[in-house]
């Protein structure tokens, strides 16, 4: 049986525990078991026309893999609450239901999806939680993508199942929260041999499937397209590449295509969102043939619908910088003006529009102040170049 049939259908099976009474936590030690035994019985099945059998001796349902594991997932939940004396009770209450024989058609993992991020999560905690249920991720697998101790993310995760255990669903979920989590997950991009940038794709494809609503497709146009130019965004050497410099040639079409496509029918709905707004920015820079070609004046626009849907600062810093292009730099700079200094990337942002002005001197003191502000390395290192490509100039 294919691996990844088997994490596709991981969250469905947990969702199904849950729904029934399990405790997330024992809900999702006994899907594990679950997906230990398929492994092992269904791998044992080499013989042509043959019917691989469970430990049990019952034959496998192999046109119902998702039955199967809710059967013995199911047997491995009471099995392993039969001696506490409650959950007794609750055993006699739902053991009369039927455990075998196919699944529901139905999506069951939306549940899951807003189990994972519950408000009572810290943020950190939600995404950890999202890809060891929904995402199927080992423990170390997550630990490897954040780069912190195995142990570290085990006691993140258990303290999360814990805050989650008595969570009953007795109204719908939050979609916004969960796309919050989602676009989190998305932003970590590649770390070690986890690539969460493609897991996020993965799972908020899965998630589109579940529910029909246009933010969620807004969010999975978003990440097509950002996704699309993410073999351009560095350079051999691991430097960033601004998006005016970047080889457009290197962009992955097959993406762009997909993500307009799903952009457009999310907005023929005309209910507008963030993620669609977000992602109309985006498609609009993956449409220009150049750099040069950009629509900025459309750009600010949906600029100016984000930050009316927002009320965001940083949406307001990246208009400026839109505005810059769009209307010239002195125009940007007084956009600019009206924001709060400290904002992140203010500096950065500052920097760029005073040098299209021909402030050179000015340019370079704000790519230095950038350059020490800058959340990671390999920002840093972009921005001091550009301090140190301006001083240059300035010497000459």
């Amino acid at each position: 049986m294919d691996e990844l049939l088997l994490k596709s259908l991981t969250p469905s099976v947990l969702t199904v525990l849950v729904r029934r009474g399990a405790d997330f936590a024992a809900a999702e030690d006994a899907v594990q078991e679950a997906l230990i035994e398929a492994l092992r019985v269904w791998a044992a099945d080499s013989s042509p026309g043959s019917r691989p059998r469970s430990s049990e001796g019952e034959p496998i349902p192999v046109r119902d893999p998702k039955g199967w594991l809710v059967t013995v997932a199911w047997r491995k939940f009471l099995d392993a609450t039969r001696a506490d004396t409650a959950r007794r009770r609750r055993e006699d209450r739902v053991e009369e239901e039927p455990v075998a024989g196919p699944a529901p058609a139905a999506d069951d993992t939306l549940q899951l999806y807003f189990l994972c991020a519950h408000p009572s999560l810290t943020p950190a905690s939600a995404v950890a939680l999202t890809l060891r249920a929904v995402g199927g991720l080992t423990t170390r697998q997550i630990a490897g993508a954040y780069l912190v101790p195995e142990a570290t993310m085990a006691q993140r995760i258990s303290r999360a199942k814990r805050t989650v255990s008595d969570v009953r669903f007795d109204r719908p979920g939050d979609v916004a929260t969960v796309l919050r989590v989602l676009y989190l997950v998305f932003n970590e991009g590649y770390s070690g041999d986890v690539d969460l940038a493609a897991e996020a794709i993965r799972l908020t494809r899965q998630l589109a499937a579940a529910v029909d609503h246009p933010e969620v497709a807004g969010l999975l146009a978003l990440m097509l397209l950002h996704h699309a130019r993410r073999a351009a965004r560095t350079a051999s050497d691991g430097s960033l590449v601004p998006l005016a410099e970047q080889d457009r040639g290197r962009w992955d079409t097959t993406s762009i295509a997909e993500g307009v496509v799903v952009l457009q029918a999310a907005l023929a709905r005309d209910r507008l969102g963030e993620f669609q707004a977000q992602a109309a920015i985006a498609a609009l820079h993956a449409d220009a043939p150049t750099a040069e070609e950009t629509d900025w004046v459309q750009i600010v626009e949906w600029y100016d619908e984000l930050a009316r849907l927002t009320d965001s600062p940083v949406v307001r810093l990246n208009r400026a910088v839109a505005v810059g292009e769009a209307d010239g730099p002195r125009a940007g700079l007084a956009a600019l003006a009206a924001l709060d200094a400290s904002l992140p990337r203010y500096a950065a942002v500052a920097a760029y529009l005073h040098e299209r002005d021909g402030d050179v001197t000015t340019a370079a003191r704000l790519y230095a102040e950038a350059a020490h502000k800058a959340p990671n390395l390999a920002e840093r290192d972009h921005l001091t170049r550009q301090a140190a490509r301006l001083n240059t100039r300035r010497r000459r």
